[in-house]
């Protein structure tokens, strides 16, 4: 039987201008199902309609898998990076035999947005989904286990403590972004960009950014059914 958001996913997807199949479809609506489980008991979001949540969450998150797609395919795949390129300030993250060849980083990911998403829908990046709070990276954990999803995974820690390096650092809704780079900064690879999701674009924001931050594209988004302004800030350290 059919998931009853089966063909307004799918509907959002096509708007989208995304190729998905009907197994990401369906890993994507079960994740969903997820949120709304354990949403009863942890309170992960304060979206509870189901409709609302698949708008709101889902789509506004697929709206980032193809600006990422994009930059992801400039970028050269972490094994191509040395230590030593690497620099003396980060602790480069072992890369393991048949693992994805790109590393991204979400940092306070809470319920998982957009690092679930984008595991599910990009199998080549490996996904590090960090939150503060314990049982929002242990639900990511959960969904990691119940998807089967081997590119993901929750981390309960504070991205300050974090080295790296991740080829992408992104975040939806998480802080200013001179707070973000600035407590991020360790985890981005030399090569890497940083991706933050914005509502209106926040021009008071990117003129407080440090001189080591270059905000390269601005890109506005469109979320199908969803009425509000979205953005991406794409940055280079």
């Amino acid at each position: 039987m059919d998931h009853p958001l089966t063909g307004a996913l799918r509907q959002g997807v096509l708007g989208l201008g995304l190729s998905l199949d009907g197994a990401a479809q369906a890993q994507l609506l079960a994740y969903m199902d997820l949120i709304a489980k354990w949403n009863k008991v942890y309170n992960l979001t304060a979206v509870r309609d189901a409709q609302e949540m698949l708008t709101h969450h889902l789509l506004d998150s697929l709206a980032v898998v193809a600006p990422l797609r994009r930059e992801l395919a400039k970028l050269v795949p972490l094994q191509d990076v040395s230590a030593e390129a690497a620099g003396p300030c980060i602790t480069p993250v072992p890369v393991e035999a048949g693992s994805p060849p790109y590393r991204l980083l979400d940092v306070g990911a809470g319920a998982g947005l957009p690092g679930v998403v984008i595991a599910i829908t990009c199998p080549d990046v490996l996904v590090t989904c960090v939150d503060t709070v314990a049982k929002k990276a242990a639900f990511v954990q959960q969904v990691a286990v119940s998807l089967r999803l081997p590119n993901l995974r929750g981390l309960h820690a504070r991205v300050e403590t974090l080295g790296g390096p991740f080829d992408v650092v992104c975040s939806r809704a998480f802080a200013s972004l001179p707070d973000f780079t600035t407590w991020s900064a360790a985890a981005l690879a030399p090569h890497g960009v940083w991706l933050a999701m914005k509502g209106k674009r926040p021009d008071a924001e990117i003129q407080a950014l440090p001189p080591s931050v270059n905000v390269f594209h601005v890109e506005p988004l469109a979320v199908p059914g969803l009425d509000a302004e979205r953005c991406i800030v794409w940055m280079r350290g």
